[in-house]
């Protein structure tokens, strides 16, 4: 019949299913092409040592303020200090190459190549080099407490470790809501230098010390370490929009963030000609400028967001360099 005839027919080709599943789960690439495995110099590029840097200076700067209120150079102490900063420093840039790679966030990263995303390594072997690390500083960590008989440390130890994973990892990572700045500069500032600090003098009888220069160092090194991962961020801020991944950098935009980078570059020497006046050795921190203004400058006007890594390396260089000038004005 006509009329039955011009009834629509039922397609029978298959349907497209709408997209399910949570965003933030795991994501394959569905490039067919075959990947080489990852090298040796793939792993330690994916270690990110550009960024090492920032977990050497609060070390520096709180081995040489405890250094005004001991009478000994604690080297076992500070080197075990200098084991647990480093190992967390790593451990969360293999975290975070872990957690980024499963989420689809680094599959068109600027910077160097990830090892989960590009899949030259399994997601599996990558986490478990993360915890790798992460177990390196929390038995380095547990030696320092039983050394100094400060147990209250394991906790801290323990906040420390989870702050470094939930960074990029767990179903609601606080980098991804504008707060990476925040504990960055808690973590990497306050609690490694005053903890480097805190320790050193609690392995003398007059019991543990924190100096007012550790503090002052302490704020120098956390800002210096937040303008690295503002210029990290600066760089990636279009692929962090397009994954939903809301930095500081994304919330705030590019003007913002280079204000904010110049800011937390330039404010610790300001801090430095502070403790000149006390420590005039200290006016050689300005000799840092040599690398920070070069940032600075980079930051201002790129075209191209591979030079940000450059500018990265900068303010890396500059932090390393403002630490070992505050440690050296302390001890001379």
């Amino acid at each position: 019949m006509a009329g039955t005839s011009s009834k629509k027919r039922k397609s029978t080709g298959p349907k497209k299913q709408p997209a399910r599943g949570n965003p933030q789960k795991r994501t394959e690439s569905r490039d067919p092409r075959k990947v080489e495995p990852a090298t040796a110099r793939d792993w330690i590029g994916a270690a990110r040592l550009r960024t090492l840097p920032l977990a050497v200076t609060p070390i520096l700067i709180g081995t040489g303020a405890a250094m005004l209120v001991i009478d000994q150079f604690h080297w076992v102490i500070a080197l075990f200090c200098l084991i647990v900063s480093a190992s967390l420093q790593i451990g969360v840039n293999y975290a975070n190459d872990y957690s980024d790679g499963i989420r689809g966030t680094d599959d068109h990263r600027v910077g160097p190549a990830r090892l989960t995303a590009s899949r030259k390594a399994k997601p599996r072997t990558v986490l478990i080099v993360a915890l790798v690390f992460f177990a390196i500083a929390a038995l380095a960590g547990l030696a320092l407490t039983i050394r100094t008989q400060q147990w209250w440390f394991l906790a801290v130890g323990a906040v420390c470790i989870a702050a470094a994973w939930l960074y990029t990892g767990g179903k609601r990572p606080y980098g991804y809501y504008g707060l990476g700045e925040v504990v960055v500069f808690i973590f990497f500032g306050l609690v490694a230098t005053l903890g480097t600090t805190w320790v050193q003098t609690a392995a003398e009888p007059a019991g543990p010390s924190l100096p007012q220069e550790a503090w002052f160092g302490a704020v120098g090194a956390g800002l210096l370490a937040c303008a690295v991962l503002l210029a990290n961020n600066l760089r990636d801020i279009d692929q962090d929009r397009a994954a939903g991944k809301r930095t500081l950098t994304v919330l705030v935009g590019r003007t913002a963030t280079r204000w904010i980078f110049s800011i937390f570059v330039l404010a610790p020497f300001g801090i430095a000609i502070v403790l000149a006046l006390f420590y005039p050795i200290a006016w050689l921190t300005l000799l840092a400028l040599l690398a920070a203004l070069p940032a600075i400058l980079i930051v201002w006007t790129y075209r191209d967001p591979k030079e940000l890594v450059v500018a990265l390396g900068l303010t890396s260089l500059t932090s390393i360099a403002f630490g070992a000038f505050l440690l050296w004005a302390f001890i001379g």
